[in-house]
């Protein structure tokens, strides 16, 4: 799936001069720049709280430098053994380290694997190392922080910053002014990357003779490494936005320039696109906030679907692709049902927000999905090709087919997982479950296989459990906690597993007919009793010699016990999906 192109860029006058190679002062002389963005991919599903692998910032550049030093006279790539022996860290963390390299890459690199299994470019080992000193944006306080104290969650895992991120909260207050913004965060790490690309730039350049800034140069083949980190808004390669790149013929590869070049064209992008989105900021503070907004409330983000209840409270914004860049959101959400399709889906990324008492179908082919702050919610998420990442969730069940899975800060969830690779398990969690995959909808045999998710690999029993402590959140744990292994997940007990049922919104086509991940045999067994169990029941009932006013009467008594179930059991919402149909 490729990239959608980004929003409309700032047509500051530095940046549009920079692409062009001349800075001029000049405004009217100024043509629209390609903006310079980050890629949020890689900090948000890139990042491992794997302590080894995090160097204290004062020391970071020259502690890589060492570390290039050590693995460069093995060649350009680097394996898991070498990365492990180099590092000081067991093998499976090595493996995970590229695993999860793997899953951020901006494009497939044949060489390491769509798993981490081969061996990683230096170049991109040395740049995703590097960011692993990244800190995540910390919440803004609430402006009435002791009128939101009282709700969800009131004594929590999450020590105070999820519980001014509950959905319970969300919806009362009806704005996300507390919450880090989709411009905030980006800017955030735009602030990060101008700080240290001096750093990052010294790490990739080759020496060659000469003195000073002059001595050290990159190749075009290494500028566009950097674009695990930035992208263009057009969505073109980072050499063809610079002008001592641009155009080269591709049978005579462009010459080295000095790293410093690379420095100052890097540096006046940031700061253009930081003051853009500074102005657009300070416009939107005084109610100027215009239609094409990339950062619009993300409750108004949710689009061509479909609703069903007697009250929802998600709201629905004009199909307008600045809303999205190449996310899709669905957030907000209370008591409702929404269903998503790949027509739907505006990129390749989904991200599910602050919902509450819902369900929430995401039945698309897609490369990266995020669930965070949702309680008393079961979302559905077809394919991911990439990664899936769960947090600072209570009481929701996820039903997910993915590469990889994240579960971070999370209480009382249930996952039901169809995984190639082992769910990862950090941070403050507690009372989790996992079980075997459990649906299935026509299409998604065919999703499964366009984002590369075998069915024939389910490691969805096997965790990968690392630390309590994320030293990139310094809110995921209590002050002065140490770090231990987080709490694992246990298996769910077979005679509680259920198939789960999805409702037929759209016209029933494609080739799926079953669950394509193959049921463990002690859960097939659970289900064959069950069925028998039932099978017998409705026999001894018709068999019961009984007059028609004691039949009413067990009937009126079984829908009691049913009623009753699908109350305690959080199956009711999803029964009210069904009647929907």
């Amino acid at each position: 799936m490729a990239d959608e192109p980004l929003d409309a860029s700032p047509s500051a006058p530095s940046a549009a001069a920079a692409a062009d190679g001349v800075f001029s002062s000049s405004p009217s002389s100024a043509a629209p720049a390609p903006a310079l963005r980050p890629r949020r991919e890689a900090f948000e599903h890139g990042l491992l709280p794997i302590p080894k692998l995090i160097f204290p910032e004062g020391t970071l550049a020259q502690t890589l430098a060492q570390l290039k030093e050590r693995l460069a006279p093995g060649g350009p790539r680097v394996g898991a053994a070498a990365l492990a022996e180099a590092l000081q860290i067991p093998a499976e963390q090595a493996a995970l380290a590229l695993g999860t390299l793997a899953a951020v890459l901006p494009a497939e690199d044949p060489a390491l694997g769509e798993d981490g299994a081969g061996e990683a470019d230096l170049r991109d080992l040395l740049i995703f190392l590097y960011i692993q000193s990244y800190k995540r944006l910390v919440p803004r306080g609430h402006k009435d922080s002791p009128a939101v104290a009282d709700v969800w969650p009131s004594t929590s895992a999450f020590d105070g910053c999820l519980s001014a991120l509950s959905p319970i909260q969300f919806i009362r207050c009806n704005s996300r002014r507390f919450m880090p913004s989709q411009a905030d965060e980006e800017a955030h790490q735009l602030s990060y990357l101008q700080k240290h690309m001096a750093n990052i730039l010294k790490l990739l350049a080759d020496s060659v003779d000469g003195e000073g800034d002059d001595s050290m140069v990159l190749t075009m083949e290494t500028f566009e490494h950097l674009g695990f980190l930035l992208q263009l808004s057009e969505g073109t390669y980072l050499s063809q936005g610079a002008s001592f790149f641009a155009n080269s013929d591709p049978d005579m590869p462009a010459a080295p320039v000095p790293a410093s070049l690379v420095h100052d064209w890097i540096l006046q992008h940031i700061a253009s696109t930081l003051e853009f989105m500074a102005e657009k900021s300070s416009a939107k503070e005084n109610g100027q906030q215009n239609a094409s907004d990339p950062d619009v409330t993300m409750s108004d983000a949710v689009t061509n679907t479909r609703i069903h209840s007697s009250s929802p409270t998600g709201t629905s914004a004009p199909n307008n692709p600045g809303y999205y860049r190449n996310t899709t959101f669905v957030e907000g959400l209370s008591k409702t049902s929404v269903v998503k399709q790949a027509s739907d889906m505006k990129g390749h990324s989904i991200k599910v927000l602050n919902c509450h008492d819902s369900v929430i179908y995401i039945l698309a082919p897609l490369k990266y999905a995020t669930v965070y702050g949702c309680s008393d919610t079961t979302i559905v998420l077809g394919a991911i090709g990439k990664v899936v990442k769960v947090e600072h969730c209570e009481r929701v069940q996820i039903i997910a087919a993915s590469k990889r899975i994240c579960i971070a800060n999370c209480r009382e969830c249930t996952f039901y997982l169809g995984v190639n690779n082992q769910p990862l398990i950090v941070g403050d969690n507690h009372k989790l479950q996992v079980a075997p995959f459990n649906t299935y909808y026509p299409q998604l045999g065919e999703h499964l296989a366009q984002v590369g998710v075998d069915p024939n690999v389910n490691k969805w029993d096997k965790p990968f459990v690392l630390g309590v402590v994320d030293p990139h959140d310094s809110f995921s744990h209590p002050a002065g906690v140490s770090d231990v292994q987080a709490e694992s997940a246990t298996c769910l007990d077979p005679d509680l597993f259920m198939n789960f049922l999805i409702p037929s919104w759209f016209e029933p086509q494609g080739p799926t007919k079953y669950n394509p991940f193959t049921l463990p045999e002690v859960y097939w067994a659970s289900q064959r009793k069950k069925h028998a169990s039932l099978e017998d029941i409705q026999k001894n009932i018709r068999e019961l010699e009984i007059d028609d006013n004691r039949k009413k009467e067990l009937a009126c008594a079984l829908h009691a016990q049913f009623k009753d179930w699908l109350y305690a059991s959080g199956n009711i919402r999803q029964l009210y999906c069904l009647q929907g149909e």
